[in-house]
C-alpha cells in the first residue's frame, strides 16, 4: 500500500520576532527562519523589515529608494533636497550574489523635513503627513523611482529572489533589530518585481502577507479618497495604508483597527449582547470599505510592537510562540522551532483574532 504525502503550502511564507524588552538580535535569526520555508516561495520576491537598526539616526526618517535609472535618481533627489535636510545619503550596502544578476539602483537617505519647503501648501503639515505626501508623490510622479521604506530607526530590504539570496544581497546578518519580519513570495495574480516584494511599508508601519486581498479594488478606492496613491501593483499595499489611516490618522487602537479590517460576519454580530452588537455594527458601517475580504494571514510591524492576524475563517496558516521576553509568529511551527527549539507556549491564533505584542517600555 502506497501513501502519497503532500504538503499543503497555501502560498507565501512569513515570520516575525519581537523582543519585548527591546533587546536587539542579529538578522541571521530571521534568515534561518525564512530559509526553512523556501518551498513556500518561487523566487519572485522576498524581503525583511527590521526595527532598531539605525540607532545613530533614530530621530531621522530613513528613506530606502529604488531607481530604474540615473535620471529617476536625479529627479527624486532634487525633490528631496528642496524639502528635507539630508543628514546622510549613501548606496544601500549590497553584496554580489550568483542568483541576482539584475537589480535596481538602491540608495538610502537619512532626512528631516525642512520648515521652509518648496511646496508652500504643505507648510502646515505635520512631519509624518509630509513624509506620506513625499512617498506618494515620488512613487506616482517620478518615473522609475520608488520609496520602499520611510520610517525612523527601521528599514526594509526586499527584492526578486529567494530569502537566502535577498539576505546575502542586502547583508542582513550585519543588522541588529528588536523586531524582525521576513517574507518569501509565491505571486499568483500580481507581477513579481522588486517593488512588489514584501514587506510593504509607510512611515514605521510594515506589512508581510500570505494570501490574497480580494477586496483590493474597494479598499484602493477608499484609500484614494484620503489621498493615498497605490502604485506598487500588489494587493498587499492596501494593508499598510489602511493601518496608517485607521491608527495614525483616525486614532483607532490596534485591536479596533484589526477588528475593522477583519470584522466578524453579521451572523456573529447578531449573537452578541446589545453593547457588543451596537459597537460592531457601527464599526462595520463606518469602515465597510476598509474591510478586507479573501484569504490572508498578516504580520503588521511598527516601532512599538508586532501584530499577527488572519482572515475571518482562517484560510491561511499562522502560528505563534513565546519564550521569555520573545514572541515568534510564522506560517509554520517548524520555522519558529528552527530558531527557538523549546518554546514555552505554542498556539494557532483563532480566525480574525489578532495577537498583539507591544514593547514593555
Amino acid at each position: 500500500m502506497s501513501h502519497d504525502f503532500q504538503k499543503d503550502i497555501s502560498g507565501c511564507g512569513l515570520a516575525g520576532i519581537i523582543n519585548k524588552d527591546g533587546k536587539r538580535v542579529s538578522g541571521s535569526f530571521m534568515i534561518k527562519c525564512m530559509c526553512l520555508m523556501n518551498d513556500r516561495g518561487n523566487g519572485l520576491g522576498a524581503g525583511f523589515a527590521a526595527y532598531g537598526i539605525y540607532p545613530e539616526y533614530k530621530d531621522l526618517y530613513a528613506f530606502h529608494v529604488m531607481y530604474d535609472e540615473l535620471g529617476a535618481q536625479r529627479d527624486a533627489e532634487e525633490y528631496i533636497k528642496k524639502n528635507y535636510h539630508i543628514e546622510k545619503k549613501e548606496p544601500i550596502p549590497t553584496a554580489l550574489v550568483a542568483g541576482i544578476t539584475i537589480s535596481p539602483i538602491l540608495w538610502r537617505y537619512f532626512v528631516r523635513p525642512l520648515s521652509e519647503r518648496s511646496e508652500r501648501e504643505t507648510a502646515g503639515l505635520q512631519d509624518d503627513d509630509f513624509v506620506v505626501r513625499t512617498v506618494m508623490k515620488i512613487n506616482s510622479e517620478v518615473d522609475g523611482a520608488y520609496v520602499f521604506s520611510s520610517g525612523k530607526n527601521m528599514g526594509v530590504f526586499k527584492g526578486v529572489g529567494m530569502p537566502g539570496e535577498i539576505a546575502r544581497f542586502f547583508r542582513i546578518e550585519e543588522y541588529e533589530g528588536y523586531i524582525w519580519t521576513g517574507h518569501t513570495r509565491f505571486p499568483t495574480n500580481t507581477p513579481g518585481w522588486w517593488g512588489g516584494a514584501h514587506p510593504f511599508t509607510l512611515l514605521d508601519w510594515s506589512i508581510v502577507h500570505n494570501g490574497e486581498i480580494s477586496s483590493y479594488g474597494i479598499n484602493k478606492r477608499y484609500l484614494e479618497m484620503y489621498g493615498y496613491k497605490l502604485t506598487l501593483l500588489t494587493d498587499t499595499e492596501v494593508v499598510a495604508y489602511l493601518f496608517d489611516l485607521l491608527v495614525r490618522k483616525h486614532g483607532l487602537d490596534v485591536l479596533t483597527a484589526c477588528t475593522a479590517l477583519a470584522a466578524p460576519f453579521w451572523k456573529r454580530i447578531d449573537e452578541m449582547d446589545e453593547n457588543g452588537k451596537d459597537t460592531m455594527t457601527a464599526l462595520r458601517m463606518v469602515y465597510g470599505s476598509a474591510l478586507m475580504n479573501g484569504p490572508f494571514s498578516i504580520l503588521f510591524g511598527h516601532s512599538r510592537g508586532l501584530v499577527g492576524f488572519n482572515d475571518r475563517i482562517k484560510l491561511r496558516p499562522l502560528v505563534a510562540a513565546t519564550k521569555g521576553k520573545s514572541v515568534y509568529m510564522a506560517s509554520e511551527e517548524s520555522a519558529i522551532r528552527e530558531i527557538c527549539p523549546n518554546p514555552e507556549k505554542v498556539w494557532a491564533p483563532r480566525a480574525g483574532e489578532p495577537v498583539i505584542v507591544e514593547l514593555e517600555s
